[in-house]
């Protein structure tokens, strides 16, 4: 299937200042999958190489990282000479063996010329645990779940995705149902790489559950191996509380709902935890609407979203009848999909700050506002066509910004400075 992150590896590669580059992101995202396709479609030759109870590479690593013996070693183990100009060295796993990280620093000192591409499923954690590389010395890049126009490509609608990209907003009207509906099977699906995939194959919504299932038990499975023993069952209890919290109207994550009586001290290390792996999306609150926002950014409020909205969805038991048929008891959690929706997508564009805003007396709260580093984009998410927003007129007479978007179910349309932007197309939010 077709990933965006593939366009960026080929820039990588062509770079003039091109580093060891590090690919972050949470389990089952498709790191390896990526690299190994990287590889193919790149290169003459791949190496891959996986650290994970690999006591070979971690004893090469052990002693001296001189580049020279380190390739020589690479080149012994997996028997065949490595020519730098047509090799891909692919480290999987790499947190397995810290020292293969710190080597990076003198790869892209001492041998410029190879390209080493790096990932591993807890690589965030090993990163905030201070293992010794220095920063500067490599290159990242952050591989989400498929966005919505990954979706549509890998379920045989790649017109469709083109239609998008290319801004053709009266043929995107033109078509709107078949858009709505395969956001409908995306929000059930999401965006885990083999849920899609079976998706695409066999269009079997059940087997897809038992594939997210599966992917949850794994998660659950990695607090146990690898977050220290005691915040263990407070990573759970966070994890667990998260559709609950985003179930509520205000949607600010509340310390009272993962055990009565709690208080931010004791779950800051377990959210810390689940945000290093890449399982949530922290998003502040911010106060004010100036450039840049991080300087309004209230660190003690904020909202905690799934890595996707496929898992959000299993979590919370939501079954396929009633999301894709619709059903007046589920509007409440419809707004919590939607709005992990337009934050999953938002979050795979490149350099852009994502915050929510309150005034002071929380009478006017904006789901999103987006910094792009030019502008401050309000965005009101709207789950259905109903386009009443109160607290976006309110926030725009207080900071009257050359631009907001409300974003819902209905048609593109520009009315002065505000743009109704069909949920479908909100990756295109900076581009319009």
């Amino acid at each position: 299937m077709y990933r965006v992150a593939i366009e960026k590896l080929l820039k990588w590669k062509e770079s003039a200042h091109r580093k060891p580059l590090i690919i972050e992101g949470a389990r089952q995202v498709g790191k390896t999958w990526l690299m190994k396709e990287f590889g193919r479609v790149a290169y003459d030759e791949t190496v891959y190489i996986n650290f994970d109870s690999n006591s070979r590479m971690a004893e090469l690593f052990a002693s001296d990282l001189n580049t020279g013996r380190l390739i020589l070693g690479i080149e012994l183990y997996c028997g065949r000479k490595i020519n730098p100009q047509n090799t891909l060295l692919i480290f999987d796993e790499v947190q397995e063996v810290p020292r293969a990280l710190s080597s990076l620093k003198y790869f892209r000192e001492n041998a410029p010329e190879y390209h080493i591409v790096c990932a591993g499923s807890l690589l965030g954690i090993a990163l905030h645990e201070g293992t010794s590389f220095p920063v500067g010395k490599v290159d990242f890049l952050k591989l989400y779940p498929l966005s919505f126009r990954e979706f549509l490509m890998a379920t045989g609608k790649e017109q469709f995705a083109e239609l998008l990209e290319r801004q053709d907003f009266e043929m995107v009207t033109a078509f709107k149902q078949t858009y709505i509906d395969a956001l409908k099977q995306y929000y059930f699906v999401g965006g885990m790489p083999e849920a899609v995939q079976s998706f695409a194959e066999n269009h079997d919504f059940n087997e897809v559950r038992e594939i997210q299932k599966k992917i949850l038990t794994a998660y659950e499975q990695d607090f146990s191996k690898h977050a220290p023993v005691d915040i263990v069952p407070k990573i759970r209890m966070v994890w667990n509380s998260i559709p609950s919290q985003l179930a509520k109207e205000n949607k600010k994550f509340v310390y009272g709902l993962v055990r009565e009586g709690a208080r931010a001290k004791d779950y800051e290390t377990a959210i810390m935890w689940l945000c290093d792996c890449g399982l949530v999306h922290k998003v502040s609150r911010v106060n004010s609407a100036g450039i840049p926002l991080k300087a309004y950014e209230d660190l003690k409020a904020f909202k905690l979203y799934l890595v996707d909205v496929g898992l959000l969805g299993c979590m919370a038991g939501l079954h396929q009848s009633v999301l894709l048929d619709g059903n007046d008891m589920f509007v409440e959690f419809k707004g919590a999909l939607t709005e992990q929706y337009v934050c999953q997508q938002l979050k795979t564009i490149d350099d852009l700050g994502i915050y929510y805003y309150t005034n002071e007396r929380s009478t006017c709260e904006i789901d999103f506002v987006v910094d792009s580093g030019e502008n401050i984009i309000p965005v009101e998410v709207k789950a259905e066509v109903n386009l009443k927003a109160k607290s976006l007129k309110a926030y725009q007479e207080r900071f009257k910004p050359e631009l907001a978007v409300r974003t819902s179910m209905s048609d593109f349309k520009v009315e002065e400075s505000l743009v109704n932007l069909p949920l479908y197309e909100i990756d295109q939010i900076v581009k319009i």
